[in-house]
């Protein structure tokens, strides 16, 4: 596109080169094309202009991701407002806080999250519904297709484009303020790690509020004239299996979670299930050829024609990844944060290294602060022109993360191979220092225990001093196993799950270093909350007992 890295200009290019190509759809449902696409967010500019929404307000939008997701988003940025984007699982409260923080006079909602706005109303100058740009609140005006914006707003690449509060992993949750020129370059830098064209087709199953989805999974297809595809319902097998066959997609954007389910619910349960392949998958020759089997079946449920398969948001397991690489399955690796637009390194499937999140993206500068002598491990600082402008309304807390000279300190703990190579160790405010200073790395004992039998998920947290490991089973697996007997099934159930608990407490501890063995396992009956992107919200679970 041309040099104007400005949202409206980045539609403009789109339109007029890609006029005819698909644009945005529902899985099985007509989509509409480029000039269609332009068409749409023409009309509904000129309905934000009726609304007198000028350059500068703030225009929230709560929805799923959906096709009008997208021409909302767009909408707004053509007559110069400011995008507040809400994540759909945020609680009443939680988005009663951000409308009134944003100062949002208008927002964009679904029937079904409708409900959560009850107590903040009569606070909205306008409330749309996003399904047909119907008006729930003061209804003056009408969404007109054909009608076009009568004034030309000057948007400039330095204005900003969004506010993205992060539910985060910390409690609290920023307003992170991200540019034109933030957002544009990054959908750029994508581009560059993994080229699109007209051709591809995204299938989209994240939440198009966060950074991660938007930027590539939006931005990026629409400056490439690619198609994106939405699912009406939320992504369960019973839902995904049917679209990717009918989509093949070429490229998905996913999160660890996804397919480390996947590989332990499906792919290592079919190779236990039988005394024969369960020994034969521990000797390593025999493994790789029956991974490369496991692969072809996977890219046919994918749909046979994916190209790439984005991983971000979190720490890809080592043994999930291994699998991966053995049955030549297109994956990639990213990493970054909202503050950074995402992306600020990566590689495509080319380019993988086994735990590695790749060098740093075009145009970004990372480096290693105060690295440790021995490890060559700190703090990853990152810069570029995706770096965000700063925290809404919050300069203070802007500066503990902002540099004078432009640097941001990403919170991440990482170091580099001999070929600028990332490798992210955990998160800075997560590690846990040892009893003689060791620096002990949660994530890296959860990888150990998440590959242990019937566990679903863990959390290791230090309490008193000491570390200890809240474990999720899968109590469903182990139901099914002893459903056959005529006795107490719960009864048994909690016996096993007792022994699994001490057999895990052992493994970890005869698979980790001295200072990382862990002194208790507690099993923990339910799910943990998680963020947008699946991380567990580990504050919530330091206090547990």
């Amino acid at each position: 596109m041309s040099e104007n890295l400005t949202l409206p200009n980045l539609v403009k290019n789109a339109v007029e080169k890609y006029a005819d190509s698909n644009a945005l759809c529902f899985v099985n449902e007509e989509p509409i094309n480029y000039k269609e696409f332009g068409d749409q967010i023409d009309a509904l500019s000129r309905m934000l202009e009726k609304y007198e929404i000028k350059q500068g307000d703030k225009v929230a939008i709560l929805s799923a991701s959906m096709p009008n997701w997208g021409l909302a988003y767009f909408a707004i940025a053509s007559v110069g407002a400011i995008t507040i984007p809400i994540l759909p699982d945020f609680h009443a409260d939680e988005i009663k806080n951000v409308l009134s923080h944003s100062e949002a006079k208008m927002i964009f909602v679904s029937d079904a999250l409708y409900p959560k706005l009850k107590d903040v109303e009569s606070e909205l100058e306008h409330i749309i519904n996003i399904e047909d740009f119907s008006c729930k609140k003061h209804e003056t005006t009408k969404f007109e297709l054909g009608s076009k914006p009568q004034h030309t707003v000057n948007v400039n690449e330095d204005d900003l484009a969004t506010i993205i509060y992060t539910s985060g992993t910390t409690g609290s949750s920023k307003g992170v303020m991200l540019s034109h020129k933030n957002i544009v370059t990054n959908a750029i830098q994508g581009s560059i790690v993994q080229p699109i064209n007209n051709e591809d087709r995204f299938l989209s199953i994240l939440p198009l509020s966060h950074t991660y989805e938007n930027t590539l999974g939006l931005l990026l297809p629409v400056m490439n004239g690619a198609s994106v595809h939405y699912l009406r319902k939320p992504p369960t097998p019973p839902v995904l299996l049917p679209a990717l066959e009918s989509v093949k997609p070429t490229v998905m954007l996913t999160v660890p979670l996804i397919i480390e389910k996947i590989y332990r619910n499906k792919i290592l349960k079919t190779f236990n299930s039988k005394f024969i392949t369960r020994n034969l998958y521990k000797v390593s020759p025999i493994r790789k050829k029956l991974n490369g089997i496991a692969g072809k079946k996977l890219m046919k449920t994918f749909g046979g024609e994916l190209k790439f398969y984005g991983i971000g948001g979190a720490k890809l397991d080592r043994e999930v990844e291994k699998f991966l690489i053995d049955a030549k399955f297109p994956y990639a690796i990213g990493y970054g944060l909202t503050e950074t637009s995402p992306l600020i390194a990566g590689v495509n499937p080319q380019t993988i290294r086994l735990q590695s999140t790749g060098p740093a993206a075009p145009k970004v500068e990372l480096k290693i602060n105060d690295p440790d002598p021995a490890t060559g491990e700190g703090e990853i600082w990152a810069k570029g022109p995706n770096i965000m402008q700063g925290y809404y309304k919050d300069p203070e807390l802007t500066k503990t993360v902002l540099t004078d000279d432009g640097w941001f300190k990403t919170g991440d703990l990482g170091n580099f191979d001999k070929d600028g190579y990332l490798y992210i160790k955990g998160r800075l405010k997560n590690m846990i220092v040892g009893q003689s200073g060791e620096n002990i790395y949660p994530e890296e004992i959860e990888s150990v225990i998440n590959n242990f039998r019937h566990v679903v998920e863990s959390v290791v947290v230090q309490q008193k001093g000491k570390l200890v490991a809240l474990v999720h089973f899968n109590r469903e697996e182990l139901e099914e196993k002893f459903k056959h007997m005529k006795e107490d099934v719960s009864h048994k159930v909690h016996d096993r799950m007792e022994e699994l608990r001490n057999e895990l407490h052992d493994y970890v501890n005869s698979n980790v270093n001295k200072f990382s063995q862990v002194q208790k396992v507690i099993m923990h009956p339910e799910p943990f909350i998680k963020t947008a992107t699946m991380k567990i919200k580990r504050f919530l679970y330091f206090k547990a007992q």
